[in-house]
């Protein structure tokens, strides 16, 4: 049996600021991230299996990019962990979804952090190809698996 690759996008609405930037990102802004999900496998061969023919139930895709990246970055302010404590104090004190993250929060590092965490969590056999993240309509980056 070939190699099926399986793509699953998701969508969440992030704010962030970068950190010592010199230009208008610097401030806090956010963004209606869309993100495109891609694994591979052999699809399973198995008619007793309720997942029989399928590289990945999308369901459990879903369950895993999810509790991973969605629940962790959906309407969230994510600030690097460097930014002036006093600020973080008070943003923390006065709303509940602050993330610290140990990188500049830009695209491409958070791609690396999704990739990560997908790619932990995947079955035996199921191999991470490519995660896309879109953060505005004309700008993107990809992290892929070479």
């Amino acid at each position: 049996m070939s190699i099926i690759k399986i793509t699953k996008q998701f969508s969440f609405e992030m704010a962030h600021a970068l950190r010592n930037y010199d230009g208008l990102c610097k401030n806090i802004h956010g963004h209606s991230y869309k993100m495109d999900i891609t694994v591979s496998g052999r699809p399973l061969c198995d008619e007793s299996s309720p997942k029989n023919g399928m590289v990945m139930d999308f369901g459990d895709l879903k369950r895993l990019v999810t509790e991973k990246v969605i629940s962790v970055f959906d309407h969230a302010l994510v600030l690097n962990n460097k930014t002036n404590t006093e600020l973080l104090e008070v943003l923390k004190r006065n709303y509940e979804k602050i993330v610290t993250v140990d990188f500049q929060p830009t695209t491409e590092n958070l791609l690396s952090f999704i990739a990560e965490k997908i790619e932990a969590g995947l079955p035996e056999g199921i191999v991470l190809n490519c995660v896309r993240l879109r953060e505005t309509d004309t700008s993107y980056a990809e992290w892929c698996n070479e």
